[in-house]
């Protein structure tokens, strides 16, 4: 009997294997996670950066009469519309883009590929980005 535990115990031939393909499949897991985790970050940033500049395009279709008139500053909703659109689709982005008084809204949605993650099943992520603008006006003050 002593000697049948003393062989168990000194014999450890498959245990190791065992470990190693876990941690190592936890590794891959986790450099994923930030490899792809990264990336996913870096298409938010761009789905909101090109969904401010398309709502700051919009909000550059003004009202001209009614400007030259009495000094409203008041949008053109169709035209504003058109022209995040237009903005959007010149960079090669997919969104949406609504006008609410004089406030142009803009939501940009964007689908990043995964890199590692797409070994357990995950192949891209969907992120999306936001932006608003509204016409200001020029006060031709230089700081």
């Amino acid at each position: 009997m002593k000697r049948l535990r003393t062989n168990l115990l000194s014999d450890d031939q498959g245990r190791v294997t065992a470990f190693v393909v876990v941690i190592t499949a936890a590794c891959l897991m986790f450099a994923g996670l930030v490899l792809d985790g990264g990336l996913a970050l870096g298409a938010k940033i761009r789905a909101i950066s090109q969904a401010q500049e398309a709502a700051r395009a919009g909000a550059q279709e003004l009202d001209l009469a009614a400007y030259r008139n009495n000094g409203a500053l008041r949008l053109l909703p169709a035209q504003a519309q058109d022209a995040a659109q237009r903005y959007l689709a010149a960079v090669g982005a997919s969104g949406t883009a609504t006008v609410n008084g004089n406030t142009v809204s803009v939501t940009v949605t964007a689908h990043q590929r995964t890199q590692l993650l797409g070994l357990i099943g995950i192949r891209d992520l969907t992120v999306s980005g936001d932006g608003s603008a509204q016409p200001h006006r020029d006060t031709g003050a230089q700081p």
